[in-house]
């Protein structure tokens, strides 16, 4: 009963229009002055400080900067014109460089919206002055967006590992294939639609010569040695994901100053918007430590777990309701509000079950993408309509449609075959 009053007087404040933190925050005390009263605040500030002091969470910061500074230095656009003559042939034409360019943005942002906020800021007015029909062109930016909390470094990985005391490495090395594999597929549905309708995409008809190539891929490889240093130095044991993340800001201001960016002011900017983005984060995870808490010093999950246990569902039926739970919250919340209120809950009931904490974390990534692509709020579909004075939220909402029911296969995809994310890690950390 205290945990439906509970959860009823957290979406009624969500509704109501008050921040996914704070309506959170106070969720989590009034269930824990219904369950034990007063005493149970009492614990407090030691939640709070458990939060705080953590070594692991100190990646945040430092990957959100390293991203500031590649998005404040304007080298975005360097890099997405660096793809664009490598995949220009392949029926879709650039629109699979808004998919490539937000993988390999992806893979140095941590999150997925700096990685929508940057392509979609260069792409979506060129290709819509070029021909491309614009909702086509915000649908793959926002779904090519939603790359940047599956492939690694992620700070989504990050904050599920710390309510769940799993091993970043090994999360960031289970989100590897499946964000290949889930771009990969988006890039073969706009193969499909554009062979199915020319005139969605015109047809390039520009000759290049080699000196072309050479050229992009010179804007492009500065891009791949900082993913290799960033993700080589975890993968080899060399570094931990947050002495990764001092390197990704070292390799990101050598980046800037190669192409003549680095300034004291681009610094103070790229600085500024860490603070602000960290702030929020950070104090996300506070709240949520606050949350979690009070569902465990509740019992609600061996609750859960006798329900469950007594209902006869099964794994799969779980997990399905999971999926259907995330796609309508993310009508009203952010990814990690969505981690914060479902994970301490149901995990000790999953892995009861046997479900792999490592698997089920890539799992939760792909659901929180799912749930920023959900209308009418998915923060995506926003970050994507206001990159340009021409586009409303209703075109990024129609085209990103098909890329939405793409995301749910590949969910039942990952339930069918755990493989495509326990493959990468069992081989490089040994299990």
């Amino acid at each position: 009963m205290e945990a439906a009053i509970a959860f009823i007087l957290l979406l009624l404040l969500i509704v109501g229009g008050l921040w996914v933190q704070f309506a959170v925050g106070a969720a989590a005390l009034a269930y824990l002055w219904l369950f034990k009263g007063v005493a149970g605040w009492k614990a407090l500030g030691l939640v709070s400080w458990g939060s705080a002091n953590s070594f692991t969470l100190a990646a945040i910061p430092l990957f959100i900067f390293m991203a500031e500074i590649l998005l404040a230095s304007g080298l975005s656009g360097r890099l997405y014109n660096g793809i664009a003559p490598f995949v220009k042939r392949l029926p879709g034409g650039l629109l699979h460089t808004n998919i490539v360019g937000s993988g390999v943005f992806a893979a140095v942002a941590g999150g997925s919206a700096p990685t929508a906020a940057a392509m979609s800021t260069v792409a979506l007015p060129a290709l819509a002055a070029r021909g491309y029909n614009r909702r086509l062109v915000a649908g793959s930016l926002a779904a090519g967006g939603t790359l940047g909390i599956l492939i690694p470094p992620s700070i989504t990985m990050i904050i599920y590992a710390t309510f769940t005391e799993t091993s970043i490495a090994k999360l960031f090395a289970a989100g590897l294939v499946p964000g290949i594999l889930l771009g990969a597929c988006y890039s073969l549905l706009i193969m499909a639609r554009a062979i199915a309708n020319p005139n969605l995409v015109p047809r390039d008809t520009q000759k290049r010569e080699w000196r072309d190539y050479l050229q992009a891929l010179s804007d492009v490889l500065p891009f791949g040695l900082l993913i290799m240093m960033i993700l080589g130095s975890i993968y080899s044991g060399m570094a931990t994901p947050t002495e990764a993340g001092a390197l990704g800001v070292v390799g990101a201001m050598l980046i800037a100053a190669l192409y003549r960016r680095l300034s004291m002011a681009m610094l103070s900017e790229a600085l500024s918007r860490t603070l602000l983005m960290s702030g929020n984060v950070l104090f996300i995870v506070f709240i949520s430590m606050i949350f979690a808490y009070a569902t465990a010093l509740s019992g609600v999950g061996e609750q859960l777990l006798d329900w469950v246990s007594q209902a006869g569902l099964s794994k799969l039926g779980l997990l399905l309701i999971l999926m259907l739970v995330f796609a309508i919250l993310g009508c009203f919340m952010e990814g990690l509000g969505m981690i914060a209120i479902i994970v301490p809950v149901i995990f000790p009931t999953l892995m009861a079950m046997g479900v792999d904490p490592i698997w089920f974390g890539i799992f939760v990534v792909v659901l929180v993408e799912l749930g920023q692509l959900t209308p009418p709020l998915g923060v995506i579909l926003f970050v994507v309509a206001g990159s340009d004075a021409e586009t409303k939220v209703e075109d990024v909402v129609m085209g990103v449609l098909p890329f939405f029911g793409i995301i749910l296969a590949f969910l039942l995809l990952l339930i069918g075959v755990p493989d495509i994310a326990l493959w990468l890690p069992n081989l490089t950390a040994g299990g």
